[in-house]
């Protein structure tokens, strides 16, 4: 009897894991406070210079067949952060992003392979006007309520990408010698909020 109710009891714990783990079909919209979209480029071929984008939005159409769902983000490039506020706005200057002319860095995926615990996700990704097809390795971690009854779901993704294909070059001098890498890791912690159904 006691082995019962021990069995019984780990059986109960596991329960709502294995619910947060089960697809909850619907468009999700990106939640910024509770997400981040990274980035890390090598710097001076030992370390890496981290930073990231504070402003960004977007849709997850998630189906309940996961390789048919369908994700479109947009980031506002003026918000990135490296925490060196001169470093800042040199890349947000012509000489790298030129956000006056290229505002915004836009992806719309063309496809998911594999399963939700591990996918890949192939899309358009747009930066500086150039669009380069990427692929995502990704992870969905879950589904669950809020305590205000919203359905949330999150994933983990991360690509990695030249960034000299999308026209993103420092000046000659930098260029010519090992400061800055060229590949760039891309890193996304995305938590996201069912959208509300409009009542008819």
């Amino acid at each position: 009897m006691k082995q019962f109710v021990i069995v019984a009891a780990s059986l109960m714990m596991a329960l709502p894991a294995l619910a947060q783990q089960k697809i909850q079909p619907g468009v999700y919209e990106i939640d910024a406070a509770h997400s981040k979209v990274g980035f890390e480029i090598p710097h001076l071929v030992i370390s890496t210079v981290e930073g990231r984008f504070t402003k960004y939005a977007g849709s997850i159409d998630l189906k309940e067949k996961f390789d048919a769902s369908k994700v479109d983000a947009t980031v506002e490039v003026e918000s990135i952060d490296t925490s060196v506020g001169k470093r800042d706005e040199h890349l947000r200057s012509a000489d790298f992003f030129d956000t006056k002319k290229f505002p915004k860095i836009t992806f719309k995926s063309t496809g998911i392979t594999g399963t939700p615990d591990n996918f890949k996700m192939t899309g358009d990704l747009t930066i500086r006007g150039v669009t380069k097809k990427v692929v995502f390795d990704g992870k969905y971690l879950g589904s669950v309520q809020d305590g205000f009854g919203q359905q949330k779901v999150a994933f983990d993704a991360k690509t990695k990408i030249n960034r000299k294909d999308f026209g993103l070059t420092w000046n000659k001098m930098v260029e010519a010698g090992p400061t800055v890498g060229d590949e760039v890791t891309l890193s996304l912690k995305i938590q996201a909020a069912q959208k509300a159904v409009a009542k008819k």
